[in-house]
């Protein structure tokens, strides 16, 4: 028996104003893309626009880009799938939303971003998101028109950390804040630290440091009968 695919949704967006351009950070796909191949999943790309990915220079920084795996991912991003009526929570076991500064732009009010939760929130299935990927989660509503977000243990970048990185005044708003008066019980580490919050079927992580605990919850979750 097959395992099943994990459909992976990233940024289309390239650019903060004039003097940032932003993107996927590299890390927060790349790590738990090659550890969902290594455990035998099959694993698709999605994002708004579709086609090539823009990656934050940034990212590349510290971090390794090189060798084989990452070669995988990088080719990935370069011709992802268009979100659209026809991407659909019954093709996959799990979703995940890496981030990067670009996905405040693309992913909230994005309708199949919006959808897609849902989907995949009603039909029992893992979601998982870390860093600003969490920007999916904001203004989703259930059925009954609370938001999705509501009572549960959650966590994102820190508005700690986003002013650590002097983006404060640049983001269209802060992440933890938005989900705190969305109603999530908001789930801080101290800035930098790898932490992820399991809330059921919900996976968040606070920054890059999490996109391997993250990835590996997911695991864990899936394999759980």
């Amino acid at each position: 028996m097959s395992s099943p695919a994990i459909l992976m949704v990233v940024t289309s967006h390239d650019r903060i104003d004039a003097d940032h351009p932003t993107g996927l950070w590299f890390e927060e796909f790349a790590l738990p893309f090659t550890k969902f191949r290594a455990a035998g999943y099959t694993v698709s790309v999605a994002s708004p626009r579709g086609g090539d990915t823009p990656i934050d220079a940034r990212s590349l920084e510290d971090y390794d880009a090189t060798g084989a795996e990452n070669e995988a991912a990088r080719a990935a991003l370069r011709d992802t799938r268009r979100l659209d009526a026809d991407v659909s929570a019954r093709d996959f076991a799990a979703i995940f939303f890496p981030g990067g500064h670009g996905t405040m732009f693309d992913l909230p009010d994005n309708p199949h971003v919006q959808r897609l939760v849902r989907e995949f929130a009603e039909g029992g299935k893992v979601i998982a998101s870390i860093c600003h990927g969490p920007a999916c989660l904001v203004g989703v509503m259930l059925r009954d028109g609370t938001a999705f977000v509501q009572g549960r243990r959650v966590t994102a970048f820190t508005d700690s950390e986003e002013r650590a990185v002097q983006l404060d005044q640049a983001m269209p708003f802060l992440l933890e804040s938005r989900l705190r008066a969305q109603g999530a019980d908001f789930v801080p580490a101290a800035d930098w630290t790898d932490n992820i919050v399991i809330d059921g079927r919900l996976v968040t992580g606070q920054n890059p440091q999490s996109s391997g605990s993250a990835a590996d919850a997911v695991i864990e979750l899936l394999a759980q009968p």
